[in-house]
């Protein structure tokens, strides 16, 4: 097999590349925002004028980037596939782990649109600027249902995530067989 070829698969596109790097700010922004935000008193002004209203424009915006890059890996023909040089376990966690957080990427910010949708004393959700249609009715005891699910999936997320850069790290730095580093496919 020649070096280019392999090089093609061995990589991700510049396209999915791209939109994985800014979603991950995105998303480390969204994740300090929103423990941030929640821990500070309402009375603080800045909570519900500037905290709340841009991590949901910025919720909304991640969940765009997730779908756009959902549908380009479907219609990307050749991805890389998980390294065979790996441990079977490892393997299949990256994969769950992959899967698992493509899943709640999507799933968080929808709990996050249908809490401000459900909650009685929510403006809406706004996307810098724009107000989106309220999908749902408003019932406040719908809205703790999804603030809960919001929150847990939110920490579930993080957790993943910090699963997914160790496991990351570990394969660069620690693992003894250099072509285990997968970090080399997404720079």
């Amino acid at each position: 097999m020649n070096t280019t070829n392999q090089e093609t698969i061995d990589r991700y596109p510049t396209s999915l590349l791209l939109l994985h790097w800014v979603r991950a700010v995105l998303v480390a922004g969204l994740l300090w925002a929103g423990w941030h935000m929640t821990g500070l008193n309402d009375e603080v002004a800045s909570k519900y004028e500037l905290y709340y209203p841009w991590h949901k424009s910025f919720g909304v915006l991640v969940l765009l980037v997730v779908l756009v890059q959902i549908v380009l890996r479907i219609r990307t023909a050749r991805l890389p596939q998980p390294l065979q040089t790996l441990a079977g376990y490892e393997r299949v966690l990256s994969i769950l782990v992959q899967r698992s957080m493509y899943a709640l990427l999507v799933i968080v910010p929808l709990m996050g649109y249908s809490m401000s949708s459900t909650y009685t004393m929510s403006d809406g959700v706004f996307f810098f600027g724009v107000n989106l249609p309220e999908l749902l009715p408003k019932n406040d005891d719908w809205f703790v249902v999804f603030q809960w699910l919001h929150k847990v999936l939110a920490y579930t997320l993080l957790v993943l995530i910090l699963l997914h850069i160790v496991g990351a790290l570990k394969h660069r730095f620690l693992d003894r067989d250099p072509r285990n580093d997968v970090l080399r496919r997404m720079l």
